[in-house]
């Protein structure tokens, strides 16, 4: 079983920068690829990136070029790094493991263990 704990949300003003970290428990952080999603009020959880065991990373359309994914296996953290954030990026932020895949994936069922989320707003 694998922990994920989130951290670095927070109260932002658009235009603002703002890194979360995903840390793992665990000594196979390597061999996940991870996700990160994020879920507003009253909307869908939806894909924001992913970083497969490679370093490979994909975005969706509203989060290239402003956010960067990273992780540091020794530490066993994953980073997502948010830059020029606007206001309809406020949600509740997630990052997600996959056991089975060496790329991420889109999809949150193909994720294996999840954190308990991080609140990032992002005032106007």
């Amino acid at each position: 079983q694998v922990q994920l704990v989130e951290s670095g949300g927070g109260l932002v003003q658009a235009g603002d920068s703002l890194r979360l970290s995903c840390t793992a428990s665990g000594r196979t952080f390597s061999s996940y690829a991870m996700g990160w999603f994020r879920q507003a009020p009253g909307k869908e959880r939806e894909f924001v990136g992913t970083i497969g065991r490679t370093g490979y990373t994909s975005y969706t359309d509203s989060a290239k070029g402003r956010f960067a994914i990273s992780r540091d296996n020794p530490k066993n953290t994953v980073y997502l790094q948010m830059n020029s954030l606007k206001p309809e990026d406020t949600a509740v932020y997630y990052c997600a493991a996959d056991k089975a895949r060496t790329y991420g994936t889109m999809t949150a069922h193909d994720y294996d263990y999840w954190g308990q989320g991080t609140q990032v707003t992002v005032s106007s």
